[in-house]
């Protein structure tokens, strides 16, 4: 892989509780624990061990995720930033706050790379 656009913005996803008991053994095939972390820029939300975000669970970010990157305001969606929602994953288990930073650089479509 060869990265060659700085991305607008960087996404970190936090665990942040669970809506059925206090633990994901027989819930949660992909074993998260409240204040587990996952970041990214355009790919795939990975943890500090190298592990990937739930599939399901990215399926419900990756819109969020595109009308951040299309200058939208997450308060529209049920936000409570314009930068953060709190999601429930789809299997209804745990909660996720997806939040976005603003890096600076400039939009990809916008940007005249091929200019």
């Amino acid at each position: 892989m060869k990265k060659w656009y700085d991305e607008e913005y960087e996404f970190e996803i936090e665990v942040t509780g669970f809506l059925r008991g206090d633990r994901t053994e027989r819930y949660c095939r992909n074993g998260e624990e409240v204040g587990d972390r996952y970041a990214c820029t355009y790919g795939c939300p990975v943890n500090q061990d190298g592990q990937g975000i739930c599939s399901k669970t990215m399926l419900q970010l990756f819109p969020l995720m595109e009308a951040v990157r299309s200058g939208g305001d997450l308060t529209n969606v049920g936000g409570s930033s314009r930068y953060v929602k709190d999601i429930v994953c789809p299997d209804g288990c745990v909660l996720f706050r997806l939040t976005a930073k603003p890096l600076g650089n400039e939009n990809f479509f916008r940007g005249k790379f091929f200019d």
